[in-house]
């Protein structure tokens, strides 16, 4: 019985694996068209603020893809990295063109970039505010990384879901130290020179977030609303964080400033897993990697003792 029942466990995985073969041999390559298509399911450039810049930068609609890269930045480094891996389409949740240029000559860094991408035959995508917004973005993953419950948008998409918007505020499984809650953060993320900066009683207790990935010192008003004991953000200036910390007497809500490339970075994995489900769902295939390419722009942090 014990041999009949191990041949029947082998040709049963071996039928598996010949379903799982026939299932990817039915999978088409997709063309960008039919990216853009996907992407638009999970990232609606409706959810994008009105003053970004978001969508196809480069690349032809007809273009067979089958590797995708995403990342934080399109710089000449990420670039550089997509077209060795051999991407035919790089998304980045930065965008390359953010203001209107008259040239796109390989005289400037932009230009370059540009020129890069098209000599090596790679498209390239911004997601941006669309995907802070949208269900399963920035700011969601950032929230999911911490732990937190119950979770709502700080500020509401205009057009979009009750669950989309700038930014989100949740709740702790129980009450934690502020300082407990900043290491757990900052071992959640990618190494940057400038770590985690915190302002507040580290043994202060907390138990409401608000969190906003990429800089969120414009949404002071609607943390404050919110209630929340902490805000965990990236970019935070000096004088909109030295007025948040005298708004209250308890100086709540108490600020955690991360790293803004950091901050975003963590929805790269998520995102690229996001995409391959739905192109999968669509009949299509592609190889989705994330770039190992630290876009920070610092390179060391001097402090006192160090």
């Amino acid at each position: 019985m014990g041999d009949d029942t191990d041949d029947t466990d082998d040709a049963s995985g071996a039928a598996g694996d010949a379903d799982d073969e026939a299932a990817g041999d039915s999978l088409e390559t997709p063309v960008l068209a039919d990216v853009l298509v996907a992407v638009e399911e999970l990232w609606p450039e409706s959810l994008a603020e009105t003053w970004d810049q978001v969508g196809l930068v480069v690349g032809r609609p007809d273009a067979e893809v089958d590797r995708i890269m995403f990342a934080v930045d399109p710089t000449l480094e990420v670039i550089d990295e997509a077209l060795e891996w051999g991407a035919q389409l790089l998304i980045t949740h930065h965008p390359l063109l953010m203001k209107g240029v008259n040239s796109v000559a390989a005289t400037s860094g932009k230009g370059r970039a540009v020129h890069r991408l098209i000599e090596g035959g790679c498209a390239l995508l911004t997601v941006h505010t669309n995907g802070d917004s949208a269900v399963g973005g920035v700011s969601d993953v950032l929230a999911d990384a911490i732990g937190l419950g119950d979770v709502k948008p700080l500020v509401r998409a205009p057009l979009g879901l009750v669950e989309e918007g700038i930014g989100r505020v949740g709740l702790l499984a129980g009450p934690e130290k502020l300082g407990d809650l900043a290491a757990r953060v900052f071992l959640q993320l990618p190494a940057v020179a400038g770590g985690v900066r915190v302002s507040g009683d580290k043994d202060a207790l907390v138990r409401k977030v608000a969190v906003c990935g990429g800089a969120g010192d414009s949404l002071f008003d609607a943390v404050r609303a919110s209630d929340a004991d902490v805000f965990v953000t990236a970019d935070l200036r000096h004088h909109p964080a030295s007025e948040a910390r005298e708004v209250r007497a308890d100086g709540k809500p108490y600020l955690i400033d991360l790293s803004h490339f950091a901050s975003e970075w963590l929805w790269l994995p998520a995102a690229a897993e996001a995409l391959g489900n739905v192109l999968a769902d669509q009949g299509f295939a592609a190889e989705l990697v994330v770039s190992q390419t630290n876009t920070d722009p610092w390179d060391f942090i001097l402090t006192p003792g160090n």
